[in-house]
């Protein structure tokens, strides 16, 4: 305990505090909210990459606290995942520091594989997180030198702070005129299972990332009939190239190349396994996968089989959507169709923004 959470400590004894096992120091604030002095580090969330930090303080004997607003560990794979989700990459890239994954998992580990994994990890650790604390507010205090993170009933206090919500947070809506007029289903695909309700309905999927065209795919497979649509353009990429991970080959040919010849060459492998995507309504930006990643953070789509499914005409290419009807979709280009269901493969974003409130002395990186 440092000598500044022991002045804090001193001060709490006159209210009734309780110190605990490892440390923290819990004090009565109010009738709604108690305060309790952490003398380490507070990590927000409880996914791959809090527990990841909680690990390698643990190594350090650097005392944390992990606080995660749902009741589960890695709660975006558990609760806001589909079914049949894998590792895009193969899992010697996916693993956490210090617990390598069990031989018997294979390179793409599935949804399933990968929580196992994940508890697996915090259990090697005793990783033991307070779970159902949201976080309202996460101020610095630069006179004490101190961080507090105000949950749903407790302020909790620290000298340091490790945000590891991850940029998925909060699924981001399409602001598309007529939305609301729809009356079939729409569903984000935070909220997608499986294709197993959809078979023999006709849906649209809005989005063309990773997550857009695997699950136009399971609902191909499970016999919907599917339209995915393409708004802007984008690279499509072949998960593997010759046996080895594209991710994989791509890190490898860095070392000796520079990235413009590097996606040269991974665009004609893609020509060469995926065909010309461009005969099947799909654009390519006019810079290449890693160049377009490293300027804009924009990633390519790895396909699993989806491609294959558009050439036979199973799956459907369409334009962006100008408007939404009661019974379907006025698209751009002036066509319109009707749906039964919408799928808003339209991604996430971080909420960091609405609770952390900082300034450029109370960061770094």
């Amino acid at each position: 305990m440092t000598n500044l959470t022991r002045k804090k400590a001193k001060s709490c004894s006159d209210h009734n505090a309780v110190f605990t096992a490892n440390g923290m120091i819990i004090e009565p604030m109010n009738s709604v909210l108690k305060r309790v002095w952490v003398p380490g580090a507070v990590i927000i969330g409880a996914g791959p990459s809090g527990l990841a930090a909680a690990a390698c303080l643990k190594k350090m004997e650097v005392p944390f606290l992990i606080i995660e607003k749902e009741n589960c560990l890695a709660s975006l794979w558990k609760l806001k995942t589909y079914d049949r989700l894998k590792l895009h990459l193969p899992k010697e890239f996916c693993k956490l520091p210090h617990f390598p994954f069990p031989p018997e998992i294979p390179s793409y580990a599935e949804k399933q594989q990968f929580i196992s994994y994940v508890e697996a990890y915090a259990e090697h650790f005793s990783i033991e997180p307070l779970f159902g604390k949201e976080v309202k507010r996460a101020k610095y205090d630069g006179t004490m030198g101190l961080w507090q993170v105000q949950t749903n009933d407790t302020e909790f206090v620290c000298r340091w702070l490790i945000v590891a919500t991850g940029e998925n947070a909060e699924p981001v809506l399409p602001q598309i005129d007529g939305l609301t007029e729809f009356r079939g289903n729409i569903l984000h695909t935070s909220e997608y299972k499986n294709g197993a309700d959809f078979k023999g309905s006709k849906v649209l999927v809005v989005g063309c990332g990773n997550s857009g065209m695997e699950i136009g795919l399971d609902l191909c497979n499970s016999g919907a009939q599917v339209s995915v649509v393409v708004r802007d353009k984008l690279h499509v990429l072949p998960r593997e190239v010759l046996g080895q991970s594209t991710f994989a080959l791509s890190m490898r040919l860095l070392k000796w190349f520079p990235v413009r010849l590097v996606d040269r060459f991974l665009l004609l492998c893609s020509w060469l396994i995926l065909g010309d995507i461009c005969q099947m309504g799909i654009t390519r930006p006019e810079i290449g996968p890693l160049e377009l990643k490293n300027t804009s953070g924009k990633t390519p789509v790895l396909d699993v089989g989806t491609i294959a499914k558009i050439k036979s005409g199973h799956i459907k290419i369409v334009n962006g959507v100008k408007r939404f009807t009661s019974r379907g979709v006025e698209f751009v280009d002036g066509r319109s169709d009707e749906y039964e269901s919408i799928i808003l493969a339209t991604g996430y974003r971080s909420n960091v923004a609405s609770w952390l409130m900082v300034n450029s002395n109370s960061l770094c990186t």
